[in-house]
């Protein structure tokens, strides 16, 4: 990656905390510990695997680097088998967490505009290739989920990261966008300071988000209107709040018949009077 093992070993953290918190890991975890620990390393480095294999790379390129199999490794290990779950709860507390989720992020725009700028070397001016790699840099663990599932025995078609795009997905998109725009000169700013206030944006919002156990998106009032204006959607997550709506009472056919009839009778009644 690049960076201090600090940041290195954040990330494992988080992205492993995650996995322990999808259903069933712990039972997998318990009844064959390759596959957690296949899932633990596509959790840590699916975004490097999914961009090499974009790239042409083989997409086990990235496992030449043994010290950070060996620290993911470590990390899946404490996380999941040590004793009284110690590791576990002293990184889940939430101030600590808190702390780890800032960290990772600083790791996610630093791997955004890595996959841009790794992508513009290759394909000079294929500006929407060096949107995708970076995209990819920075949620492919998200977009490789449902091949994780299958590992785990787990099948959730629902949880597609590109029907239900969470905010880490959404701003790995628009980081990508913006890092671009950069790297073809259309944005007038530095690349470092480009870094430093995405960072911010993404450190403060995931801490904020974490702290209040929140799955919004600050995202949500813009793309609203953004959605109604261009594509028809409705406007203020109308769908959202159609799924989580109770469901109305369906009225019976036989009923509406007989209020018909009543209704008929009545009528004829009033014209006979």
């Amino acid at each position: 990656m690049g960076m201090f093992p600090v940041f290195d070993l954040a990330y494992y953290i988080v992205s492993i905390l995650y996995l322990k918190y999808e259903p069933g890991s712990v039972e997998v975890s318990r009844r064959s510990p390759v596959a957690s620990w296949l899932c633990a390393m596509l959790y840590c480095f699916g975004s490097y695997i999914l961009a090499d294999i974009m790239l042409g790379s083989s997409p086990i390129d990235y496992f030449q680097h043994n010290s950070h199999i060996l620290l993911a490794s470590a990390v899946w290990y404490l996380i999941f088998y040590c004793p009284l779950n110690l590791f576990y709860k002293c990184v889940a507390f939430l101030p600590v967490k808190l702390v780890l989720v800032a960290l990772k992020e600083v790791v996610r725009t630093r791997k955004i505009a890595a996959g841009v700028h790794h992508a513009h070397h290759a394909y000079h001016h294929g500006f929407f290739i060096m949107v995708i790699v970076g995209y990819v840099k920075g949620s492919g663990v998200a977009l490789i989920s449902n091949f994780e599932q299958l590992l785990r025995g787990v099948w959730r078609p629902e949880t597609n990261e590109i029907l239900n795009m969470s905010f880490p997905t959404k701003a790995s998109l628009y980081g990508a966008i913006l890092f671009t725009m950069q790297e073809a000169h259309w944005l007038p700013v530095s690349k470092s300071t480009l870094i430093l206030a995405f960072t911010l944006f993404m450190a403060t919002s995931k801490v904020w988000m974490t702290a209040r156990h929140s799955h919004g998106s600050p995202f949500a009032l813009i793309e609203s209107w953004v959605c109604h204006l261009l594509f028809g959607s409705p406007l203020g997550g109308s769908e959202e709040d159609h799924h989580h709506a109770p469901a109305a009472a369906p009225s019976s056919p036989l009923k509406t018949k007989e209020e018909l009839s009543e209704g008929s009778r009545k009528r004829k009644a009033k014209k006979a009077e």
